[in-house]
């Protein structure tokens, strides 16, 4: 993996469409880059690091590649190191073929070993050489080009999105499985790509691709069959955003652009859903999914922490509830009920231990849900149902409005699935409230203020009860993943049962508190306990209770419903990662080591 960028009919700007292609899909993370672009001959450059080098070594060059058909790739490595070698594009010996692969090829060591036997020489240390090196020999064999594609996918195994040229051809080859690719269809230019970003500047036209498809695409058009070669008839889409939403809008990062994007994109997941006159929720996509006995999330990575909140709703409306890690559930002792909801919440619908999860509870005959961000992606085509969360297209490999908008539809989830009518009143009218509620503290935070204080520090707690509790495991991740700084969440009562032991004066400690019930009572004391520690302590709080007289600082947000308490504060605690990250002069948009859109297992 990670980021896949193809396009034919552009003739003279190919190599700019590629690289600012490749450019649109930075924010899914990489760690090298090449391009290949085809005339009688394949002309590849690649680079270890960054587009910025890709594009300084094509300008050392005396001639400028050309050709009417490009592809090229943003790797993130799994097989073999970042290195110039292991960047992608990969060819065969002769340089006749030339390939981009994100995914997994499971088998490519057997197929590696065989290739060498017969005495082809490998220059990679990657899984991904194999599939040219393949191509190359049964096109020797004077099958076809189409054919030798074909037999080359009979050979391999694993999860995949693949792009493949041949020298003298003026066509893209391409398949997927477990993998997402997309075609883009316009007058004459046609482009695929692993996410639609790539190629939304030239068209919003598109065909998201199904597992076994296979697609050739050329200046004249494209054409898309099945393993056996049989034509498959794909509807075209139109995609509902802009190019210009993929853009900074004058933010300095992505990432704080999109969490100042929460109140617009609150609104647009809750368009048509809520009647606050009469206090219902109205779901159209959820209108057959009737009462399960019982519910499984699946989930990973700030998604599971959606999906922890997502538990408690339904514990709340009478519905038994567990979540999982996806990457645990289909390997793991869990029984799979055949007559429960197994909902996979995945911001991407692409994310492969999540698509795997829900594959083996519908093989074993469970109903399934998808509540996702994109429309059309696997997860939403595989389902049974799919609840669209609506955010808009999200840059910043660190989620934030997503997890915001995945909060808001878990709550229309429960209700919905509750009584399939009517919702709490007092909640609807919570709902309604939270883009501005979200806007207020976004205007009023101190967070930046704050952190000052703290730059210096190397670890960070963050604590909550209920439903804070999956907040403040939000809050420690987001963190982490932005500040590269130790982080950690609890459930605020776990930390006596040894967290406890780490807290020093050097170890701030951020506590959410909310209303004035119980859980705010015991929460407040363990603010106390870890006071009593010399700790520094910010309390994310309404208001509501006295936690402000244990608190060396405060993150105010408004009061509210206490399932919606959690959303203002979660932007807190974004906020704080975001200055704290942007102190420290982090990648914020693209941390180290991670893609937006994890799709290897």
């Amino acid at each position: 993996m990670c980021g896949i960028i193809g396009c034919v009919g552009h003739h003279d700007d190919t190599l700019d469409v590629v690289l600012d292609g490749l450019e649109t899909l930075e924010y899914r993370g990489y760690d090298s880059a090449g391009v290949a672009l085809v005339d009688d001959s394949i002309d590849v450059q690649k680079k270890q690091g960054r587009l910025e080098a890709l594009r300084t070594e094509i300008a050392k060059r005396d001639v400028t590649p050309t050709g009417d058909v490009g592809i090229g790739h943003t790797r993130w490595s799994t097989h073999g190191p970042p290195t110039d070698a292991n960047a992608h594009p990969h060819t065969d010996e002769a340089g006749q073929v030339a390939v981009v692969h994100n995914g997994i090829i499971e088998n490519y060591q057997s197929l590696r070993d065989e290739l060498e036997a017969e005495g082809v020489t490998f220059t990679s240390d990657t899984d991904t050489e194999v599939i040219p090196h393949l191509f190359a020999a049964y096109l020797e064999t004077d099958l076809s080009t189409e054919l030798a594609f074909h037999r080359t996918l009979e050979r391999i195994d694993g999860s995949y999105a693949i792009a493949a040229v041949v020298a003298g051809d003026d066509r893209i080859f391409a398949t997927r499985n477990d993998s997402p690719l997309v075609l883009g269809i316009g007058e004459n230019q046609y482009y695929l790509a692993s996410d639609v970003p790539a190629f939304l500047e030239y068209t919003r036209d598109v065909v998201y691709l199904d597992d076994g498809d296979v697609a050739i695409i050329d200046a004249d058009g494209w054409d898309v069959t099945d393993g056996d070669g049989e034509s498959v008839d794909k509807e075209v889409s139109t995609v509902t955003w802009s190019a210009e939403q993929t853009g900074k809008s004058g933010y300095e990062h992505y990432m704080l652009k999109e969490i100042n994007e929460q109140p617009t994109a609150l609104r647009q997941g809750l368009s048509g859903r809520l009647d606050e006159l009469a206090g219902d929720i109205t779901v159209e996509e959820l209108d057959d999914v009737g009462f399960p006995e019982t519910v499984h999330f699946v989930a990973c990575g700030t998604s599971y922490h959606a999906a922890l909140y997502g538990v408690e709703l339904f514990r709340e409306v009478g519905v038994p509830a567990q979540a999982f890690l996806a990457s645990e559930y289909a390997t793991g002792p869990a029984p799979i009920p055949e007559d429960g909801l197994i909902v996979g919440v995945t911001q991407s619908g692409e994310t492969a231990d999540t698509l795997s999860a829900l594959r083996e509870a519908q093989g074993r005959g469970a109903k399934t849900l998808a509540l996702t961000n994109v429309v059309g992606s696997t997860a939403a085509r595989e389902c049974d149902h799919a609840l669209y969360i609506r955010s808009g297209p999200e840059i910043g490999v660190a989620a934030t409005k997503t997890f915001s908008s995945q909060l808001t539809a878990l709550n229309l989830l429960a209700e919905t699935i509750a009584d399939n009518t009517r919702g709490s009143r007092d909640l609807v009218l919570a709902l309604r409230d939270v883009p501005s509620d979200i806007q207020q503290v976004l205007d009023e935070t101190t967070a930046e203020a704050i952190v000052d204080e703290y730059v210096d520090n190397e670890s960070f707690f963050f604590i909550g009860r209920g439903l804070h509790f999956p907040v403040a495991l939000e809050g420690a991740l987001k963190f982490k993943e932005i500040t590269y700084e130790h982080a950690e969440g609890f459930a605020s009562g776990e930390l006596k049962h040894g967290p406890l032991a780490l807290v020093t004066s050097n170890t701030p400690v951020f506590a959410i508190v909310t209303g004035n019930d119980e859980r705010a009572r015991k929460t407040i004391g363990n603010v106390k306990e870890v006071e009593a520690r010399d700790a520094p302590v910010i309390a994310v709080t309404d208001g509501q209770s006295d936690v402000e007289r244990y608190a060396d600082h405060v993150l105010e947000i408004p009061e509210t419903h206490q399932r919606t308490a959690p959303m203002l504060a979660n932007v807190q605690l974004q906020l704080v990662a975001y200055h704290m990250a942007n102190q420290l002069g982090r990648s914020i948009d693209k941390p180290r080591n991670l893609a937006k859109s994890v799709t290897v297992e």
